[in-house]
């Protein structure tokens, strides 16, 4: 006896209605487009969002290059207790390292060009454990920073911008001012160039300098006193609850703040970029999966009489209707397979296909003249792909109701009239 035999009825019929017959070729057409289109709209949608995510992780990690996980500050701009701050925080189970930093607004001119800046005194021996931007020092070392010595890294853009390189001098103008015999005066001060870094992003590469701790504290007037202390925690996405947690350990004092609350705008409009090309790319997973539903209405029209004998025998209106879902879920099962194979595939291969897409038509889609992130990156995370492949196979079995409800009222006599 065949195996077959033994499967549940509707489920039986279900799968050989998804089996083309000589007379019904055109209907198996369309069940394969449509199973294609539901294929390429989780394949794009996979692809999509896995770039996206490569796109906002290496801007998180280029913004985190510099900034902190957590800084510890307060509200009058300095902290002269920094050093049982620095210890009180780091008895935290998830803080890895702290280190003190001073930092203000200034202005720097270097012959006739002038731009405005943030210097940030560092520890150099501290600094690499809270950010990476010693990673990016491109000329010089994070070495020659010493105190007194009134050395300056310049952010390769804003190096640019005053026309220096390494050893020039360029003159700090801080907003601090110092009376005099003839008035008031701001404090200036000459620095060396003694290092360029780049991190990639814009608003660091123009707008940040890094000089000693203790000259930027000379600068600024703060005397023993830091701005701050940065925090290094072992997982980035735990800030949020540290920094709370920090802030009541430490009190109404001070100000803690975590690095998505700093670039909150930001990550706010990624996340809404990511949304919308969710719902836009979702769309298309669901003309293709709505394509299910001529499919089965022209399958319906063309076994009318194999219905009406079915229910003849005793079949009832729910089997019928659970048959052509059946035969609809198995187009959108297949089609989503397909497709989860297809995006899982290309999302882990973009970093190797696009540039060979460059190499093979000779061009560059990010150009490094123009983006500082010149490849194309992917983050494949298996939440997003679960999360697809459930809309994916909601949407298909949404589309079968109509033609099972529709199968389920055939009227047997009515079918078989002409038969």
């Amino acid at each position: 006896m065949p195996t077959t035999m033994f499967r549940p009825l509707e489920l039986f019929i279900g799968m050989r209605y998804t089996h083309a017959k000589r007379r019904t070729h055109f209907i198996s057409f369309i069940s394969l487009t449509s199973m294609l289109g539901i294929a390429l709209g989780v394949t794009a949608l996979i692809t999509v969002l896995s770039v996206m995510n490569g796109f906002e992780r290496e801007l998180r990690d280029r913004i985190l290059g510099m900034a902190s996980h957590v800084s510890v500050t307060t509200y009058n701009g300095y902290l002269s207790d920094w050093q049982d701050i620095e210890q009180t925080v780091m008895k935290h189970r998830n803080v890895v390292a702290a280190a003190p930093y001073v930092s203000g607004e200034t202005m720097l001119s270097a012959a006739s060009r002038v731009s405005g800046a943030i210097i940030r005194g560092i520890l150099p021996e501290q600094e690499g454990t809270v950010s990476d931007v010693i990673a990016h020092i491109k000329a010089g070392s994070v070495g020659s920073l010493k105190d007194g010595s009134y050395g300056i890294i310049l952010g390769s853009d804003l190096a640019y911008a005053l026309g220096v390189g390494l050893g020039d001098s360029v003159t700090v103008v801080s907003p601090q001012v110092m009376v005099g015999p003839t008035g008031v005066m701001p404090t200036l001060r000459r620095f060396t160039v003694v290092g360029l870094f780049e991190v990639g992003m814009y608003e660091y590469d123009r707008g940040v300098a890094l000089v000693h701790m203790k000259d930027a504290a000379r600068l600024f007037r703060l005397g023993d006193n830091v701005s701050g202390v940065r925090l290094k925690l072992d997982d980035l996405f735990e800030a949020p609850r540290v920094a709370n947690e920090l802030a009541v350990q430490l009190g109404a004092n001070y100000s803690v703040e975590d690095w998505s609350r700093q670039h909150a705008n930001f990550f706010r409009a990624v996340q809404t970029e990511k949304r919308v090309m969710f719902i836009i790319l979702t769309l298309i997973v669901a003309v293709a999966a709505f394509n299910i539903v001529s499919t089965l209405v022209m399958v319906v029209t063309d076994k009318q009489s194999d219905i009406a004998i079915l229910r003849t025998l005793g079949a009832s209106p729910r089997s019928i209707m659970v048959i052509f879902v059946i035969q609809g879920a198995v187009i959108g099962l297949f089609g989503t397979l397909l497709g989860v194979l297809g995006g899982v595939t290309l999302a882990l291969n973009v970093e190797t296909i696009v540039p060979a897409i460059e190499s093979f038509f000779h061009v560059q889609f990010l150009s490094k003249d123009v983006y500082y992130i010149s490849e194309v990156p992917s983050d494949l995370q298996w939440h997003d792909v679960f999360v697809m492949t459930s809309v994916a196979m909601v949407l298909s079995l949404l589309a079968t109701l109509y033609p099972a409800w529709r199968a389920a009222r055939t009227h047997p006599a009515e079918a078989l009239r002409y038969e």
